[in-house]
């Protein structure tokens, strides 16, 4: 968890129109680091299944949060 603390960035989805069973509108979502697929035009989120798939990046919306948020969205991803 500390790696996951360390390199998390974190997102609001704002459209789930090909995947409404794996992201809910409006929710804050876990993003992993991954540059290839940054380079590709996807983000590695951490969806409900609790697993980090690709999804394309204009599904989401990159945000900061305050710390102690970042420690509760961690806390259940």
């Amino acid at each position: 968890m500390n790696n996951l603390k360390d390199e998390a960035q974190f997102a609001v989805c704002i459209n789930n129109k090909n995947h409404p069973a794996s992201l809910e509108l409006h929710k804050i979502y876990v993003v992993l680091i991954d540059e290839e697929a940054t380079k590709d035009g996807d983000l590695r989120i951490v969806d409900e299944s609790g697993e980090d798939y690709l999804y394309s990046a204009d599904y989401f919306v990159i945000i900061e949060l305050p710390k102690i948020v970042q420690n509760s969205v961690l806390a259940i991803a």
